[in-house]
């Protein structure tokens, strides 16, 4: 799987990181610790830590086994945030995080659609899978505007360390290549 370095959508460039991103994403969102209430990490408290991720994002782009962009308002400039997804043979899952400047605005839901598109252009790719607590409302409304189908619920499944020590509920999500009827 080859991924583009850039995709363009109506209102967002997502761009593949740089470097020297870190800065941008620590000051857009890795400090905020609104935005990572439903992540399974916890607010960066330094510039390091958010390299740390950049590395990670760009070791992901090299192995080929993942590939995150960076997200940008074509109107602003400023870091909105990121999307990414991880390959697992023949699907492929989701993840993504936004600024709170940028929430309800569309954007994160508009970025992950352009992600979801190229990714069922690989032939091989069947479905895209996504998780979110089961307290998430607003990563379910994304998931939900973008047509993916609800699955169930995972019994304690994820770490959210920025609500509870133990393990989570979340809901599963899917969108498939072909969509089954109902």
């Amino acid at each position: 799987m080859t991924a583009p370095e850039c995709l363009l959508t109506a209102r967002m460039q997502l761009r593949k990181p740089l470097p020297e991103d870190a800065a941008l994403l620590f000051e857009a969102y890795g400090q905020d610790s609104e935005v990572a209430r439903y992540v399974p990490w916890r607010p960066h408290r330094s510039l390091s830590e958010s390299e740390a991720v950049i590395d990670r994002f760009l070791s992901g782009w090299e192995t080929g086994s993942a590939f995150h962009w960076l997200l940008f308002p074509r109107d602003s400039g400023g870091l909105a945030g990121a999307v990414g997804i991880r390959r697992e043979m023949h699907r492929v899952e989701l993840g993504y995080v936004l600024a709170r400047p940028f929430w309800g605005q569309g954007l994160m839901a508009e970025a992950a659609a352009a992600i979801v598109e190229w990714t069922f252009s690989d032939p091989s790719i069947f479905r895209v899978d996504a998780i979110c607590d089961v307290e998430n409302d607003r990563s379910v409304r994304v998931l939900e505007r973008m047509g993916f189908c609800r699955e169930g619920v995972l019994r304690q499944w994820a770490l959210h360390p920025n609500i509870s020590p133990l393990l989570r509920d979340c809901f599963s999500y899917v969108k498939t290549r072909h969509a089954e009827p109902r």
